[in-house]
């Protein structure tokens, strides 16, 4: 890998080349066709241009401590397109926090993206084969708006970003990480480098404990005597937390978002809320509640006094959204939650639908994101007042490192009984997490499916804190067993699996191999019929979790002849058997069943 020098790149003589900075809904059909700009080396095979309101501007890149390259660009008050492109060489796939289900290279005329301090991140990484990076980047400002438009150029055979990075007094920072093995590699710079510069939020040990929620099991069908009695139990299966969803408000019920805020008590279904909180805390368990603090909806009491301050309809049916750049807003925003927690005695919030707030963006009205920090800002310091112990719940895509100043508890998007999301978004979050703990999407599973399925949806975020939202008074004894062993090896394997070094692999192969190393222990957990790398004497413990189909999984050992220990269990927690072999260098079919678990030690 070569590196060109670093330093300043000026705009050439003779005069600069006129280029309109636009928005990409109004640029050409592909960037082919955008007026030319002077282009320099950057890094490795990446090359940069940087324009300033219609013209190539001066710009610098240099070599931070951390060893990113940072290019900087001087331009107050101006709006700034930094582009860049390089060969498509082996590019495989592209990577960036909002990519879901699109993971492989599109077209540039395809790849849009609008983000802000409550949608994703303006951050990339280009991937080849093997998983090698080619580009990874990301904007030094994880706040303000930004839009990209990026992927392959059909005309130059090359890939390309842009970012259209909005008009501020400060200078303009792209952040760049050399060329990695993968692309959890090449991010865990950014992420430390975020880090670094975040004060995140204090993360009780609580919000490091497996949850329970009331969402998917009832919905808005929710009641007091049946949340108590879930708690009950949840708390003798080894949960730390539970959330009070959807469903305690006033109007809480048809699905939709017509009665949202006043944020009272629904009194038929709690008719004492500060009682019903402290008989969930009397079991041990910290206890959230929903809200979302910026609906507003027809049928709430206070919607004649705020409705001028919502004038724009949200995504989400029956509620308008309130504009968090009027002071009014964020003050009223403050005293509701803080009144919510103070009254009924919760230990926190889940604080939801804040990404809603972007029905605001680029309309000339301020920065939404800008807007928000005062808002999330205000918010913590008055709610650590009331509860210095604070869990604030929020979820994607407002899970940036930015946020982690104002939740500990990230979790994955709503993707009811689908493991594979579920395994993906945790991953995908945990890639540029600034601090926080990740939490799992809650788990939904039919009591009436086998036994491995219950397994399957635990084993599915394993590197993520597992929510969890069944009747647990009407799961069969196997789901039970099932629930309770696999909470019980979470929560052993947790200095690996929250705070080990984790290597997902490809994300274009959906992270179907992942491994996770701490104190000698590793955790592997395969998710289709891949072979696994195998060297019993490299690692005190290998603990093998097959998520795959089949009951064995293929290890190719490295290293040996190894005598070693080996300790199977089933999807329920039951022992399969315990043996002792001298593994051969090559491959091995180890017969462990779908959804279980073997233990394998090296012997002296």
């Amino acid at each position: 890998m070569t590196t060109p020098a670093l330093g300043p790149v000026t705009t050439p003589a003779p005069g600069p080349v006129t280029a309109a900075v636009a928005t990409p809904a109004d640029e050409a059909v592909t960037t082919a066709e955008l007026a030319p700009a002077r282009y320099a080396p950057l890094l490795d095979t990446v090359r940069a241009a940087v324009l300033a309101d219609g013209a190539d501007t001066a710009w610098t890149a240099t070599r931070d401590p951390s060893g990113l390259t940072v290019l900087a660009v001087h331009a107050p008050g101006a709006h700034v397109e930094v582009r860049l492109t390089l060969p498509l060489g082996d590019a495989a796939g592209y990577w960036h926090p909002g990519a879901d289900w699109r993971r492989t290279p599109v077209a540039d005329w395809e790849g849009r993206a609008a983000t802000s301090l409550v949608k994703g991140l303006p951050a990339g990484c280009l991937h080849d084969h093997s998983g090698a990076t080619l580009l990874t980047f990301a904007a030094a400002d994880p706040v303000r708006e930004t839009t990209l438009r990026y992927g392959v150029s059909e005309e130059n055979d090359s890939y390309v970003v842009h970012l259209h990075l909005a008009p501020a007094d400060r200078v303009h920072r792209v952040l760049f990480a050399p060329r990695a093995p993968s692309v959890a590699a090449a991010l865990r710079p950014l992420r430390a480098w975020y880090a670094a510069r975040t004060a995140a939020m204090p993360v009780p040990e609580a919000a490091r404990l497996p949850l329970w929620c009331t969402w998917y099991a009832y919905n808005q069908r929710v009641s007091a005597a049946e949340v108590e009695k879930q708690a009950a139990l949840a708390a003798g299966l080894g949960f730390g937390a539970a959330i009070l969803d959807d469903g305690w408000q006033r109007h809480g019920s048809g699905r939709g978002y017509a009665g949202v805020g006043d944020w009272r008590p629904d009194e038929a279904k709690f008719p004492d809320l500060g009682a019903h909180v402290a008989a969930v805390r009397a079991t041990g368990l910290r206890y959230l509640a929903w809200t979302a603090p910026l609906l507003l909806g027809p049928d709430a009491d206070c919607h004649a006094a705020w409705a001028r301050y919502a004038p724009r309809p949200a995504g989400v049916p029956g509620a308008h959204v309130l504009d968090p750049r009027r002071p009014e807003v964020r003050a009223h925003v403050v005293d509701t939650c803080v009144r919510l927690v103070r009254e009924h005695g919760f230990d926190g919030l889940k604080v939801d639908f804040l990404d809603e707030a972007m029905v605001y963006a680029r309309d000339g009205g301020g920065d939404v994101g800008a807007a928000l920090i005062g808002l999330l800002t205000d918010l913590r310091a008055a709610l650590e007042a009331v509860r210095p112990e604070l869990l604030l719940e929020l979820r994607q895509p407002y899970v940036g490192p930015a946020m982690a100043e104002f939740g500990n508890l990230l979790r994955s998007f709503d993707c009811p009984g689908d493991t594979t999301a579920n395994r993906i978004r945790t991953l995908d979050t945990g890639l540029l997490a600034a601090g926080g703990a990740v939490h799992s999407d809650p788990l939904l599973w039919d009591a009436g499916a086998p036994v491995e399925t219950a397994a399957r949806n635990l084993i599915s975020t394993l590197h993520a804190v597992p929510q969890v939202s069944v009747r647990l008074d009407e799961l069969p004894a196997e789901h039970l067993d099932a629930l309770r062993f696999w909470l019980a090896r979470w929560r052993e394997l947790r200095p690996q699996l929250l705070d080990g070094d984790v290597e997902p692999g490809r994300p274009d192969e959906q992270y179907t191999l992942v491994e996770s190393v701490a104190d000698g222990v590793r955790v592997v957990d395969v998710h289709t019929e891949r072979v696994v790398p195998l060297d019993p004497a490299a690692h005190r413990e290998t603990v093998l979790v097959n998520g795959s189909a089949a009951d064995r999984v293929v290890v190719e050992v490295r290293g040996g002849p190894v005598d070693a220990e080996m300790e199977v269990h089933g999807p329920d927690g039951r022992m399969i058997g315990r043996t002792r072999n001298t593994l051969a260098p090559g491959l091995h079919g180890v017969r462990v069943p779908r959804m279980g678990l073997a233990r394998i030690r090296g012997v002296q």
